[in-house]
């Protein structure tokens, strides 16, 4: 049977992105290019996968006509649209400066109720063992830093979930034994209250997260490339492979996509390991997410094949 795959994003955006020539704060300003496209993290997930091949449904909530516009650019990318409509507010609308690098403002999201949250976690018993479940993303304020583990709690044994979150989020998801576990540098150090600045530093970090019930963790380093630990033991790292940082957007969320991609091909974790690398650096290389074929080629570059 043909592995299911289910991506989640509890609080989906549209996000609006504009250059503008020569900003002027305090002035009205007019935009050069602008662009409106769905997004978070799981989103971002799903389109990764369906450039590699492979279907998946997305699920989480929207809400109001910035909801609807998020559900039509999905059927346009040709993925299965499970969100799940709430009758107040709005989708939130992220506003991104692309001409002054990192300036954005992230709109809040609409409250989730009680009741919505309750059926996203009943939708968790139609997964099957060997399916593939992401949990991605920061979960809003009006749900319990709890939520990903309530959503694991209800999925059946065998699932491969997968966890891109930080802080509490993440440790508490921990204690399900999840499939792959993907934090950044950043939010590794933070984690256990070091910084850490190599690959070889991450390691031993890694482990704790093992220890803590990860079965692999899987960390990118931006710049310094990424570090699998394996639940067979084996250690993958890499520097990133040559190439020009254009946008770091989605870059994490490919990553992740890639890996899963690869594992499903081979289920062999260095070929899963250089799969999410390369979806993750030609993501960052790119104006937006990468496509099969540019991830692909990266991947045979990277091997030399």
């Amino acid at each position: 049977m043909k592995n299911r795959i289910y991506t989640v994003t509890l609080n989906p955006s549209l996000d609006y992105t504009v250059s503008v020539d020569n900003f002027r704060p305090g002035y009205t300003n007019r935009t050069s290019s602008e662009a409106l496209t769905a997004g978070g993290k799981g989103i971002n997930v799903s389109t990764v996968l369906k450039n590699l091949g492979l279907e998946s449904t997305t699920l989480g909530f929207v809400a109001g006509f910035t909801g609807e516009e998020v559900s039509r650019q999905l059927a346009e990318r040709g993925i299965a649209d499970g969100l799940i409509t709430l009758k107040k507010g709005l989708t939130r609308i992220n506003f991104k400066l692309s001409s002054i690098e990192g300036t954005e403002v992230n709109g809040r999201g609409p409250d989730i109720p009680e009741e919505a949250f309750s059926s996203l976690c009943e939708r968790m018993r139609e997964l099957t063992a060997g399916d593939v479940l992401f949990l991605s993303g920061s979960i809003p304020s009006s749900l319990a830093e709890d939520s990903y583990l309530r959503l694991m709690e209800r999925t059946p044994q065998g699932v491969l979930i997968v966890v891109d979150a930080a802080g509490e989020q993440l440790k508490k998801a921990l204690s399900r034994h999840p499939f792959l576990v993907k934090p950044n540098g950043h939010e590794l150090g933070e984690l256990f209250g070091v910084t850490l600045t190599d690959r070889a530093s991450v390691i031993p970090y890694a482990k704790k997260l093992q220890e803590m019930g990860a079965c692999n963790v899987l960390v990118s380093l931006a710049g310094q490339g990424a570090v699998l630990l394996a639940e067979d033991g084996s250690v993958f790292d890499s520097p990133v492979p040559a190439g020009v940082l254009v946008n770091g957007v989605g870059a994490g969320d490919s990553m992740a996509a890639g890996f899963v991609t690869g594992w499903l091909e081979k289920q062999d974790y260095e070929h899963a390991f250089f799969m999410g690398l390369a979806a993750g650096s030609a993501t960052a290389f790119a104006e937006g997410l990468a496509t099969g074929e540019e991830i692909r080629e990266l991947y045979r570059s990277m091997r030399g094949l």
